[in-house]
């Protein structure tokens, strides 16, 4: 999917994918190139008015193309030399990015206005932070919670989560939901939905919760496979083959990629960015906080961001624009669509994410989230490092690995990554 906004160019005609210049074009035209759906064509054809409005002889065309999309035709935009003036950036890729020298470095225009980030959570900033300045700022950012199906919950007696959970009691609870409902031989029903490749949603929060760590990239090592871990792994692997409470993607391939959004797992791991597809589900639903491990509760954090290309010829104004999507005002009405938490503190503990209407949920929980939150790591390589150890994952779920193996292999492949990287 790829969707084009063009906003106020009188005498512009786009004519097979090219701008044809006009005596009456303004001075100035930037192209800001995002990831996202509709709802991200809408808000940011409505915030480019705006921006456009407040700083007359600038124009603004948005491109939003859905994420697979976008990343592939961001590379060959940038190999080719025309690069978006500004475009978007998720923290886990954000390193690499720069090691490329694709990015503007910001720093001296920071440094000019030092009430900037004054507002901003210190933690969204942390994973653009480099040895010399920012290339990039956080636009919003994630944590994750667990949501609940209610109706499920009731129909099996058991009580709702609690911010008291441990792995154990999920683990539990999750056995309990898990069922035959048609008498089939099929489980139809599972406890729980996570995604089991990725990290950030599910497995960084029990390695971590279970005093491990995931990844030492300064040093050239992956870090999954040591004994904290592997209790981890173990625990992961018992819900996964030995419950079998949650489904791996093949079983849920009928009924779409988020098992919980579809009604049939009564349970689900995942940021604020489903709170909109969640909140027209035909089920009551709710949140909790992560459940606890041996060494307590521990959540991810991940952002997204802004950057500006290092070719680009409209420095200046191309700054004014990252500003402006990073600013008061474009949180504000970011912060009405629900899919993410603002990175301006008094936004985000305001009536205009507090408040939103998408749902009758507590939204602060995921600002209260912060403080037993961890960085999802970012680092040089993470794409393909993140790939390499979730092949190796991924056998281990389908049962093609033991586990043991499946974390062996993900280290050694990782490692490989990580001494590239270097």
């Amino acid at each position: 999917m790829q969707n084009w906004v063009k906003r106020a160019v009188p005498a512009a005609v786009l004519l097979g994918g090219l701008l044809l210049s006009s005596t009456a074009l303004a001075e100035t035209e930037l192209k800001l190139m995002l990831f996202g759906g509709p709802v991200d064509v809408a808000i940011w054809e409505k915030l480019s008015a705006e921006f456009e409005a407040s700083h007359p002889g600038i124009t603004v065309t948005v491109e939003v193309n859905d994420w697979d999309s976008y990343w592939e035709k961001l590379r060959v935009l940038i190999a080719g030399g025309t690069a978006p003036d500004v475009f978007a950036m998720d923290a886990s890729n954000y390193p690499d990015w720069q090691a490329r020298g694709a990015l503007l470095q910001l720093q001296p225009m920071i440094d000019a206005e030092p009430e900037l980030l004054a507002d901003v959570y210190p933690v969204s900033l942390e994973a653009y932070q480099t040895p010399d300045g920012y290339y990039g700022l956080p636009r919003d950012f994630q944590t994750i919670a667990l949501f609940y199906n209610k109706d499920m919950f009731d129909a099996a007696g058991v009580a709702y989560p609690t911010d008291q959970w441990s792995w154990d009691d999920l683990r539990a609870a999750a056995r309990q939901l898990t069922r035959d409902s048609n008498g089939d031989g099929s489980i139809d029903q599972w406890g729980l939905f996570a995604e089991l490749i990725d990290m950030e949603a599910f497995w960084s929060s029990v390695l971590w919760s279970h005093g491990a760590d995931i990844v030492d990239a300064a040093n050239g090592k992956t870090l999954i496979g040591s004994p904290e871990a592997m209790t981890a792994w173990n625990f992961i692997a018992g819900m996964v083959l030995d419950d079998k409470s949650i489904p791996t993607a093949e079983q849920l391939r009928q009924f779409g990629a988020d098992g919980f959004q579809a009604g049939v797992t009564a349970m689900g791991l995942s940021g604020h960015w489903s709170v909109p597809d969640y909140a027209p589900a035909g089920f009551r639903w709710d949140v909790a906080p992560m459940p606890k491990g041996p060494a307590g509760r521990v959540t991810s954090v991940n952002s997204a961001g802004f950057t500006i290309a290092s070719t680009t010829k409209h420095p200046a104004e191309a700054w004014e624009l990252l500003k402006f999507a990073i600013g008061p005002e474009a949180q504000q009405q970011l912060a009405g669509i629900g899919f993410a938490i603002p990175i301006q503190k008094s936004i985000a503990e305001g009536p205009a994410y507090l408040e939103q209407q998408s749902a009758p949920i507590d939204h602060k929980l995921f600002v209260e989230a912060l403080d037993y939150a961890r960085v999802k790591p970012v680092f040089r390589g993470y794409e393909e490092w993140a790939s390499a150890v979730g092949d190796a994952l991924q056998m281990a779920w389908s049962g093609a690995l033991p586990i043991a193996d499946a974390i062996q292999q993900a280290v050694d492949d990782g490692d490989a990554v990580l001494a590239n990287a270097r």
